[in-house]
């Protein structure tokens, strides 16, 4: 395809939204490359048709623009700097931030990319594993006019809506944590609310198919609600991922000078359940929680 001849991307961080990223870039027709520290994942892309790099240098040494699918702001500042990817990268390439980060950070990687000669995007996704594996995720996004223009193929083959927030990274992420404030609290909203049905004798799916039809739902209870009501808690998105960003936004929110009541509550649920082994669980396991206060029988497909 078209695309393919223009610009070589790479992914680094192949789990569930990375893998659906460059695959994504595959079936567009890029000659995409990829690297994670887990074999498997590096197999799973490889079977897609991808190319692998046995680490993060030779992969930033390889391509035009290089997509960033880590957990954190740590793990951001492991594979640009610690692992040579910067400097193994040549002058100009785009680099695009996508995890969950403190926006502060957002800023300093910008930064420190612009000043080794790099361009960088600032840009946090959403969408959730399935929308990324079909190329349809939503992107939050800032930083220089350049880093868009080169990067906007590769943009355009793995979200279908890409939010441009200002000239500089730290917007994206600024929006990223009002999405995961919304998000945690919607989850933990979600769950509450289906144990209650299940307690009062309710059918979960036929409180799912009748809720999502009325003025009480929500995307997470539609999304997260059967994840529930089937006791399937294979990780699409774990309870770890909100124990640390609703810890971002309670932290930002403090900056602001404000108690963020509901995002600190839900924050107190995650990590209850975290805490009780969950934290690599799918997040909406966190109906475990209210279900083991209240002694109610959940659906149980096996524990994760």
């Amino acid at each position: 395809m078209e695309h393919g001849s223009r610009v070589t991307p790479g992914v680094i961080g192949l789990g569930s939204m990375g893998l659906g990223a460059a695959t994504s870039l595959v079936r567009a027709g890029f000659a995409a490359r990829g690297h994670d520290i887990d074999a498997g994942a590096r197999e799973r892309f490889e079977a897609a048709g991808g190319a692998v790099d046995a680490d993060a240098a030779a992969l930033a040494g390889a391509c035009d623009v290089v997509a960033v699918f880590v957990v954190n702001a740590d793990q951001i500042e492991q594979v640009l700097f610690a692992s040579g990817a910067v400097a193994a990268a040549r002058p100009g390439t785009v680099f695009i931030l996508s995890a969950t980060i403190p926006p502060a950070r957002a800023e300093q990687f910008g930064m420190r990319l612009r000043d080794a000669g790099m361009l960088a995007i600032d840009a946090p996704v959403s969408g959730g594993a399935a929308r990324a594996a079909e190329g349809a995720m939503t992107i939050m996004a800032s930083g220089p006019d350049a880093a868009f223009e080169r990067a906007d193929p590769v943009l355009r083959a793995i979200a279908t809506r890409v939010f441009r927030l200002g000239d500089a990274p730290g917007a994206g992420s600024r929006m990223k944590l009002v999405n995961q404030h919304l998000a945690g609290i919607h989850i933990v909203a979600a769950a509450e609310a289906l144990v209650l049905a299940i307690g009062m004798g309710l059918d979960p799916h036929r409180v799912i198919e009748t809720i999502r039809d009325c003025a009480g739902t929500s995307w997470m209870f539609e999304n997260r609600g059967p994840h529930i009501a089937d006791g399937d808690y294979k990780p699409l998105s774990a309870v770890d991922i909100f124990v640390k960003d609703l810890g971002i936004v309670i932290e930002e929110s403090g900056r602001q000078g404000f108690d963020p009541v509901l995002a600190s509550r839900a924050l107190d649920q995650f990590r209850r359940a975290a805490a009780e082994g969950w934290g690599r669980a799918d997040d909406a396991a966190v109906a475990r929680i209210y279900a083991g206060d209240a002694g109610i029988a959940l659906p149980d497909a096996g524990r994760v």
